[in-house]
């Protein structure tokens, strides 16, 4: 899947990924911000395809689990690599979640463009394991933030208090537990979009 061309875009968002998003987690705002005329532009640590997974607590009678089970999702492309990024470009980002996080919090160039995102003030959405890569950023201490009760750890580490709740709204940062409460967290990360890019753009 490829990022659609439109000539009526009326800004862009960056969108990092890496090997092990979460399909969901990702292709939920990479269309609901599409359907509000905002260029969704994935980036990753190399400019390719990457494959997704799904992360669920299988409901097994036999075996009962407290973790997730991966099993493989969608493929994405990443159309830029994050050392090509130019974050003046974008008006705001969006962090998945899912494994890829993990790994991708490392490249000392997507965290140079997510601190942009925090000096300018631009909306940022971040959701479920996608807190591990604004930690490691060093941008939410004093912040109030959700995430996936698993990654609680990972928030107050990075300074921020962690409350288990849908979505928290901090200023420009929204963020949200997982995929299942986009409904509460999409209108609101799009609110703030639709403000920066009509009045401080």
């Amino acid at each position: 899947m490829t990022t659609a061309k439109k000539a009526n875009w009326v800004g862009k968002v960056l969108m990092p990924i890496g090997d092990a998003s979460e399909t969901v987690d990702t292709l939920y705002p990479y269309f609901r911000i599409g359907e509000e005329n905002y260029e969704t532009v994935v980036a990753g640590p190399e400019a390719r395809t990457y494959a997704m997974v799904l992360h669920e607590i299988p409901k097994r009678k036999d075996v009962k689990w407290d973790i997730t089970e991966e099993r493989p999702g969608y493929h994405i492309e990443a159309t830029v690599a994050f050392k090509d990024v130019d974050p003046e470009a974008y008006d705001g980002i969006f962090i998945s979640g899912g494994r890829a996080p993990e790994y991708i919090r490392y490249d000392t160039d997507l965290i140079r463009i997510v601190r942009h995102f925090f000096e300018q003030n631009k909306p940022v959405g971040v959701v479920c394991h996608g807190i591990e890569i604004v930690s490691a950023a060093g941008v939410i201490h004093g912040r109030t933030v959700t995430t996936v009760a698993k990654c609680a750890l990972d928030a107050k580490q990075g300074g921020a208090t962690y409350v288990n709740q849908p979505v928290a709204v901090d200023g420009n940062l929204v963020t949200t537990r997982t995929w299942h409460d986009y409904a509460e967290c999409l209108p609101q990360f799009m609110h703030l979009l639709r403000n920066y890019t009509q009045n401080f753009r």
